[in-house]
């Protein structure tokens, strides 16, 4: 095959951006760059700048509050307020000073890996008084009032934590789960339970562990708007099944017996019941005569006369939003969302919001892309439509009639954020920069705008503007002088470039790649990472940290596709993935190879693949369909057989064991372990809750009995998140050592 320089692939289309070629610095002056290490990409200030988190306006709109990071610790997180009337900031609440260092209980723990914050300290939510002169700050399982002038008051102080923290509507109730049960008292008093306690398998005021971990469901109660009522999830797990987990530490070993839904097998059985806050009053909601569902979503209407309640049918394949008699529990389905195409599923969403005249903005795929509609007085009007996916409603502002949202409607590999007005739906305003990649948030009333954006060479910025997109002021600047944790590494920073390629369908792929300096004549390996599963993108032209600099300063290439199946391109561009895992993607990630092979800077025996969790299994499997092609894998956390994992997320995309054995069979990385004939490292957290341990087991044992060669590094305690200052570094130099060990090393 006839080798192509970049300028060749300019040519032909297929590339966005050239690579930077090497330069002689020796007669600039120039500093010389100065390499990453992995321990310096995972310590601490971060190299990103600081990571503000959780940025949120008080009610009356004179404070700006926000979690950020300190220096000396990335993952520890302090609250701050800026007051926009003196224009100064202020620590409210030291989380070093305040808390206790107390460990949590597990299933705080567990509550925060579903969460994606398990690695994160301090403080890592809050909640402002309605009044706005105070905040529920929730800390080392305790919960504290933090109030302006400074003083923080101490609500709870127990052994147990106090789960799912909230101030009610009015700000009159703070609420918590406590031993599985819903606890409510009054701001500042003692607080007792609601709900009554009903064993180990059965638990009120919680979301079930599959709405966590694959529903971006977390919690199990919502108060209404005037704080009459509570609706509050009952779950019995009794029937789901037990994985025993072992935490096995350096001084000693903790086993957990976790109720977890493997695909095909019961699920907890879930109900809904509506209540006063001492508990009295109790009704249950209608949810249905089958059982046998998903309780998705639950919101109160503004006035809170009515409750509507999203139920999921197992297949996944309809949505009903039930309007539910808070009173009685009495409910009626309002309408029915269905799948956009045959052999497609429901993605669920947090894209909707209830107006205060009754109508509703909603979220949906029914025309082949995900775009905003009006539902009023039974008719639907489509405010938003084209070849783009809205990825976020931000706000309404009511009184504007004008709907903010973000979109990929410029470039699917930069978001912007984007307006209408609810009159006039079809003329849309861009509020954004095109030059950086943007997501925001707003106040409930939207008319704030807090805007996060960057670029592939600018790290994350924030702001807020008003609602015409006009900046007001800087939440952190993040600006590279010579003071930033990245100034000294500014010299070896590589471009990114993006670019285009057909699957073997005709559709187009995109990806990015960034390159070291490259020297004439010489070819480079590639770091090839994947994740391949539904869901994430990969792709995309905003920051993406220090971590693939410091691979591309060891003298590799890293590259990443964005396959069929992944998020954001579209019903037709996810939808080969139905009942069909470990096929289209793999394909598709190997035309990325075979692409890679015509650039004559690319050493095309030396493209190694890694990937964690989803990617993890993708390694397996396209190590299993192309020997000879990838000359290494690193395997992270995979699935290696379906069956293994839970019910909500398997079951949205393969069906059930019991209906589609065959699906499952062909899926499945365990029948053709012996197949693999390239060198493998599978690395696995030994307490994983998510992709459980027996999922490395099986392969293991599978290859060992086979006298196939590979090799493994496991991580005792640590969960699907195998990371930290130490364990990190400790990762990555595990796989760099493994690529060296077999050949795949830069030239000379």
């Amino acid at each position: 095959m006839r080798k192509l320089t970049f300028a060749a692939a300019l040519a032909l289309g297929t590339c966005l951006a050239a690579p930077a070629l090497a330069q002689n610095n020796s007669n600039t002056g120039e500093t010389a760059p100065m390499d990453l290490t992995f321990e310096r990409v995972f310590a601490s200030p971060s190299l990103d700048g600081p990571a503000p988190r959780q940025a949120k306006l008080s009610p009356d709109g004179r404070y700006l509050t926000l979690l950020k990071n300190r220096e000396d610790d990335r993952e520890r997180y302090d609250l701050w307020a800026y007051d926009r009337e003196k224009g100064d900031w202020s620590m409210l609440v030291d989380s070093e000073k305040l808390g206790t260092g107390r460990e949590l209980s597990e299933d705080e723990k567990m509550q925060r890996e579903r969460a994606r914050v398990g690695s994160l300290k301090g403080i890592i939510s809050y909640q402002w008084t309605k009044e706005g002169d105070a905040v529920l700050v929730p800390l080392d399982g305790d919960l504290y009032l933090a109030r302006i002038g400074g003083e923080v008051i101490q609500l709870t102080d127990t052994e147990e934590s106090e789960l799912n923290p909230s101030l009610s509507s009015t700000g009159a109730y703070v609420s918590f789960v406590r031993d599985r049960q819903l606890w409510v008292g009054d701001v500042g008093a003692e607080a007792s339970p609601v709900t009554p306690k009903e064993g180990d398998a059965i638990r009120w005021g919680e979301a079930e562990f599959v709405a966590q971990e694959e529903m971006a469901r977390l919690t199990g109660y919502w108060w209404s708007p005037d704080d009459r009522r509570i609706a509050v999830e009952r779950f019995d797990e009794s029937m789901v099944g037990i994985v025993t987990r072992a935490a096995i530490g350096a001084t000693g070993t903790k086993v957990f017996d976790q109720r977890y839904p493997v695909a095909g097998s019961p699920n907890a059985v879930v109900e809904l019941f509506v209540m006063d806050p001492d508990g009295q009053n109790r009704v249950k909601v209608d949810l249905g005569e089958n059982t046998d569902i998903y309780l998705a979503r639950v919101d109160w209407a503004p006035d809170g006369s009515v409750l509507y309640v999203q139920r999921q049918n197992r297949e996944q394949t309809v949505l009903d939003v039930l309007k539910v008699d808070p009173a009685t529990g009495n409910s009626e389905v309002l309408f029915t969302e269905n799948a956009a195409m045959e052999d497609y599923w429901i993605n669920l969403s947090d894209d909707y919001k209830w107006l205060d005249d009754g109508s509703l903005i909603w979220w949906s795929e029914r025309d082949g892309f995900g775009h905003l509609y009006r539902y009023a007085d039974g008719n639907w009007t489509q405010l938003t439509k084209g070849k783009w996916v809205v990825t976020k409603l931000l706000g309404v502002d009511q009184e504007q009639g004008r709907v903010y949202f973000q979109a990929t409607r410029d470039d699917v590999l930069a978001q912007q954020i984007y307006a209408f007005n609810l009159a006039n739906p079809g003329e849309v305003e861009r509020l954004t920069d095109l030059f950086y990649t943007n997501a925001g948030t707003m106040d409930g009333k939207a008319q704030t705008l807090l805007v996060t954006r960057s670029n592939d060479d600018i790290p994350p910025q924030s702001y807020i503007a008003d609602g015409q997109g006009n900046q007001l002021a800087w939440i952190e600047r993040n600006e590279l002088t010579a003071d930033h944790p990245y100034a000294p590494y500014l010299a070896s920073h590589q471009p990114t470039q993006y670019g285009v390629l057909p699957a073997e369908d005709g559709t187009l792929l995109y990806w990015e790649m960034v390159t070291p300096p490259l020297e004439p004549g010489k070819k480079y390996p590639v770091y090839f990472y994947h994740y391949g599963g539904p869901g994430p993108q990969t792709v995309n032209k905003g920051w993406n940290g220090a971590l693939r600099q410091a691979i591309v300063d060891k003298g590799y290439i890293w590259f990443a596709l964005d396959n069929r199946g992944s998020a954001n391109r579209g019903v037709k561009f996810e939808q080969p993935i139905y009942r069909a895992m470990g096929g289209v993607e793999v394909r598709d990630q190997k035309a990325g190879a075979e692409f890679l092979t015509q650039f004559d800077f690319v050493d095309a025996d030396k493209i190694a693949i890694d990937g964690w969790s989803y990617g993890g299994y993708m390694t397996l499997k396209q190590l299993q369909a192309d020997p000879g092609l990838y000359a290494a894998g690193i395997s992270g956390a995979p699935v290696t057989k379906w069956e293994l994992y839970d019910t909500h997320y398997t079951e949205r995309y393969m069906g059930t064991p019991q209906a589609d054995a065959q699906a499952y069979e062909k899926a499945s990385a365990i029948p053709d372990a012996a197949k693999i004939t390239d060198p493998l490292l599978i690395i696995h957290g030994m307490a994983d809750d998510n992709v459980v341990f027996e999922n490395a087991t099986e392969i293991i044992s599978k290859m060992q009995e086979a006298n196939v060669p590979f090799e493994m590094m496991l991580y005792p305690g640590y969960t699907h998140r195998v990371s930290g200052e130490q364990i990190s570094p400790h990762r990555y130099n595990t796989v760099f050592r493994f690529l060296e060990a077999h050949g795949v090393t830069p030239p000379e």
